[in-house]
């Protein structure tokens, strides 16, 4: 099909210009190569599509009524390919990304007024979900993740950054619960847990060269941090969610911090993707946006 339709354009710019010297040389090619690609064209449709002196050139009948037909489609095509490659240089079109809930918060709806403004030809597609997603299975653009669940074979841009976990509980529940100091007095503490793809949630704490993880137990397991949160804020349980997320009700007493020195900072959210050559202008004007430069 790519050769028939490399045959059906030089036929149409030789028809056009009724000249196999202009024709050529507005293709970039031998003027032997283009008589030898009209020869192989009509031969193959049995039909001469061309009549030709030492003087000049026309189309015959046949030629004629396939030029009518055909430069139409041509034109749709060349519009076509101008408008996918319009997307290379200006920030347009439709990008899907797959995030957590948490990173939607935390990461892109902070930004996401200054890329609408900025962009207003680009449309976001986003999709949440918790745990590592494999983008290319799932067909998108890009993704945005916690940096230790990324693929090395991956492009990965830092757009958070470094990140703390906290173990939160409201003052209702502490009312009648002593305060754990180590991890493992979880055991005795109802937790609201977070499903992954894999099951729940382990707990993992470091402090110094220790480092431990606690399959906790408790009245919940959901697929949200925010969900997660707003649990713990009743009183049903301790809960575990990023410092960013929880800062604001610590510091109105809403909810109390336990076990802060056990939770060591992580890397954070980076935006990733498969590879850099032909970049859509859309994606490089989002990495542009959410890159974390600090």
């Amino acid at each position: 099909m790519g050769n028939e339709l490399n045959e059906l354009a030089a036929f149409a710019v030789v028809a056009s210009e009724r000249s196999f010297t202009h024709a050529a040389a507005k293709l970039g090619v031998s003027q032997s190569a283009l008589s030898h690609t009209i020869r192989r064209l009509e031969q193959r449709l049995e039909l001469q599509l061309l009549a030709r002196t030492t003087k000049s050139v026309a189309p015959t009948a046949a030629g004629a009524a396939l030029l009518k037909e055909l430069s139409p489609a041509l034109e749709q095509i060349t519009r076509a390919l101008h408008k996918a490659q319009s997307v290379r240089h200006r920030p347009a079109g439709r990008l899907r990304i797959v995030m957590s809930r948490s990173a939607a918060t935390m990461v892109l709806l902070p930004r996401l007024t200054a890329f609408a403004e900025a962009y207003p030809d680009v449309v976001l597609d986003v999709v949440t979900v918790t745990g590592p997603v494999d983008i290319v299975a799932g067909e998108f653009d890009v993704g945005i993740q916690l940096g230790e669940y990324i693929q090395k074979d991956m492009i990965a841009v830092r757009v958070s950054q470094e990140l703390r976990l906290a173990v939160v509980g409201s003052p209702g529940y502490f009312a009648s619960r002593s305060i754990p100091r180590k991890p493992k007095d979880l055991n005795d503490h109802r937790c609201l847990n977070l499903r992954l793809p894999n099951g729940p949630y382990r707990w993992q704490f470091e402090q110094g060269r220790k480092a431990i993880t606690i399959g906790v137990s408790g009245p919940l397991v959901i697929d949200d941090t925010n969900l997660v949160i707003q649990a713990a804020l009743t009183g049903a349980g301790l809960g575990l969610a990023y410092e960013e997320q929880v800062a604001g009700h610590i510091a109105e007493h809403r909810l109390i911090r336990v076990l802060e020195n056990w939770t060591p900072p992580i890397p954070g959210f980076f935006m990733y993707y498969p590879s850099r050559q032909h970049q859509p202008a859309a994606l490089t004007a989002l990495v542009n946006t959410l890159r974390c430069t600090k």
